[in-house]
């Protein structure tokens, strides 16, 4: 009964995520220029707390798809499930560590490079597993693009952040962020499709039946 949860504790927080970050840069300080912070620097000044709540709750709703994953036994084990497990805790203790001193600003980078590469690379190995099992199959060809998607922007902040001096690292991130909480939200909507879509099924079915003989 509990992994029936699953999918709407992991596809809930991965939705409220990505409103509370949009809705608190849009109404946030008009002097902080998403384009050229990263999303770290602009919760930084903008002290506000919403962004470190929605890290927090992405942390949190991703450790349930994975929970989730594992219940229905899906082929999420070994690295995929490591670097999803990486990916959680790199953002729940970024949402938790403070960015205000030198070691904080560098603890939040580490956190930040484990987190974006994590996605990507737990993404590679799913896309051939999933592939391989008939119930994950219909999530296989956009999880395919946004794979590719995810990996092309891995490559452009690292370019970015090196040679490209941080010039607009800020979009080039979020960027990044949307490819990789979007091959999140597929695995969560297939798992939802996989937990409730045979008792929907069922019951749709039953009232047809009860309908017709009525």
């Amino acid at each position: 009964m509990v992994k029936r949860f699953y999918p709407l504790l992991a596809g809930g927080g991965i939705l409220l995520a990505v409103v509370t970050v949009v809705a608190a840069q849009v109404g946030g300080d008009a002097s902080l220029d998403p384009v050229s912070m990263t999303i770290s620097q602009y919760a930084a000044h903008d002290g506000g707390g919403a962004i470190e709540t929605a890290m927090a709750v992405l942390g949190l709703a991703s450790l349930a798809l994975l929970a989730g994953m594992r219940a229905l036994d899906a082929p999420v084990h070994g690295w995929p499930a490591r670097l999803i497990g990486v990916w959680s805790v790199s953002l729940i203790g970024a949402a938790v560590v403070p960015s205000s001193t030198a070691w904080q600003g560098e603890l939040h980078g580490v956190l930040s490079v484990a987190a974006f590469v994590s996605v990507p690379a737990a993404a590679i190995q799913l896309v051939g597993r999933l592939g391989q099992d008939e119930r994950w199959k219909a999530a296989v060809r956009p999880l395919e693009w946004l794979t590719l998607a995810s990996g092309l922007g891995l490559a452009a902040i690292t370019y970015v952040a090196l040679p490209g001096h941080g010039v607009m690292i800020g979009l080039v991130e979020r960027l990044l962020l949307t490819a990789e909480v979007a091959v999140l939200g597929v695995l969560a909507v297939r798992l939802a499709q996989l937990t409730w879509g045979p008792s929907l099924r069922e019951r749709i079915g039953r009232h047809a039946g009860f309908m017709v003989h009525r």
